[in-house]
């Protein structure tokens, strides 16, 4: 009978405290479930013990905590406020914040009206549609969407909202109308939010795509509006809507500062890849500049070479042309055509086009054959197949016969051979000589130094010139043998 008694007792008080008392058993009943330890805690050693809770102390335990608990949540959303506006007066492009930051100080002066007295209900019942006007407004600026109609039928109701109070009605009656009517227009606004970011996780492009974390974000933060409004609705006393209604607006404040750190992360990111960029499109340019450069350089050069070969063959070869016709010495003569021979071979290399491999075969064929049956040696000449298809660049070709008529002129001069075997092919890219005498080949005392002397170092820095080789075998009593390799 006591500890009914003393239970009685706490029940009373919790009656005793007006007409909150049906708000206060609902936010015992929701509460209970969720915080028995923090509870526990502060109930006392004998509810810890396992006593038991009971309503009417639970009732009160929360009407402490409760104001304590808005308040702090109030001023975390006027530092949030400050730190939004920091952040929009760096970005001026995210300018819809604005609305966010506006509702937060004008939320914590419309619950700072409470307890309500006759004219803290008028101002709330003035402030409210206008709470209503900025939270639409970002909610469709955040969706970059703007309705002029809705702009004015917010406005028009902010403005004609005030004249309810000259109604003759308790202002009460006209505070509860407000809570019901502007409550039903926030949660439409929010589920048609939260519609349109369902709908843009699933646009075309990846860019444009809003992200699926960011969407269970967004609905989590709206979802403790929802909650306010409807704990407005049904436990008006309970102080559960100054908790939910914060912590959406907290939540909201916070995911636009994500935002802002992860464009500022994009925009370095972006940053580094235009550097980047910027690095590759010098470099093709200094790339471009180059092949410009000797593209130029290749330009004043082939002017160069054309301007010399014409001074050759107008001047140098008029005058040879004429020794050769009007000198009495048959010595002088054979000479001046020799030089004049080589002089067109000159010009030739330096303004000529690409000779085709089979035209060049028979030029070499007919000097090399002609030259050495003027010495009395026998010429054989091996060819390759008559299909090939290559082409000689004109300088190659003069290079390849000033080599052949330098290995002819040794063979002449100092072999003493009988014979002569050359032997042409090509194949895998490449072309190849080979010049073989049977003549005494090279003496003793120049073994070791074939590229000095009898013209070789000559053949062998021109075939050098093309990327080739060339390659001399010789030794005493069994010929000479000249192997040329240049690539086609």
């Amino acid at each position: 009978m006591e500890q009914q008694g003393d239970a009685a007792g706490p029940r009373d008080a919790a009656q005793a405290q007006g007409g909150s008392r049906p708000a206060a058993f609902g936010a015992a009943a929701i509460l209970s479930l969720a915080v028995p330890v923090c509870l526990a805690q502060v109930a006392g050693a004998a509810v810890a013990g396992g006593d038991g809770i009971t309503t009417g102390s639970f009732a009160t335990l929360w009407t402490r905590l409760a104001p304590q608990l808005a308040y702090g949540l109030q001023s975390a959303l006027v530092l949030m406020a400050f730190v939004l506006g920091l952040l929009i007066w760096q970005r001026r492009a995210q300018r819809h914040i604005g609305w966010l930051l506006v509702l937060m100080p004008g939320w914590v002066v419309m619950i700072g009206l409470a307890p309500l007295s006759s004219w803290r209900t008028g101002i709330a019942v003035i402030l409210a549609p206008w709470l209503l006007w900025c939270a639409v407004h970002y909610l469709m600026r955040r969706m970059r969407r703007h309705d002029r109609r809705m702009h004015r039928a917010l406005l028009a109701q902010a403005l004609i909202f005030p004249a309810a109070l000259l109604l003759p009605l308790p202002a009460t009656r006209i505070a509860a109308f407000a809570l019901w009517w502007l409550g039903a227009q926030l949660l439409v606004a929010m589920a048609w939010h939260l519609w349109h970011l369902w709908q843009d996780m699933f646009l075309p492009t990846l860019e444009e795509r809003y992200p699926q974390s960011d969407f269970v974000l967004s609905c989590v933060l709206i979802g403790f509006g929802v909650l306010a409004i409807l704990t407005a609705w049904a436990l008006p006393g309970s102080g559960l809507a100054g908790i939910l209604g914060p912590l959406c607006l907290l939540g909201l404040g916070l995911h636009r500062v994500r935002g802002f750190a992860r464009a500022l992360t994009q925009s370095e990111l972006a940053v580094l890849q235009g550097e980047l960029r910027l690095q590759e499109r010098i470099a093709e340019l200094e790339r471009h500049f180059e092949q410009v450069a000797e593209t130029k350089l290749e330009q004043v050069t082939e002017r160069e070479r054309k301007r010399i070969a014409a001074d050759l063959h107008d001047d140098l070869g008029a005058k040879l042309l004429t020794i050769v016709h009007t000198s009495e010495s048959d010595r002088i003569s054979t000479l001046a055509r020799e030089a004049l021979e080589e002089m067109r071979l000159s010009v030739r290399g330096l303004t000529g086009k690409p000779v085709q491999l089979l035209d060049a075969l028979g030029d070499w064929r007919a000097e090399v054959v002609s030259r050495l049956a003027q010495a009395n040696i026998l010429a054989e000449w091996k060819s390759p197949a008559e299909d090939i298809e290559h082409t000689f660049p004109a300088r190659a070709y003069v290079q390849t016969t000033r080599i052949l008529r330098e290995s002819v002129s040794n063979i002449i001069k100092h072999s003493g051979a009988t014979h002569c075997v050359i032997s042409c092919s090509a194949q895998d890219g490449y072309f190849s000589v080979v010049i073989q005498d049977n003549g005494q080949g090279i003496p003793l005392e120049l073994e070791g130094r074939l590229d000095k002397g009898h013209g070789m170092a000559s053949m062998k820095a021109r075939a050098k010139q093309m990327h080739g080789q060339c390659l001399v075998e010789s030794g005493p009593g069994w010929g000479t043998v000249i192997r040329l390799t240049i690539p086609l």
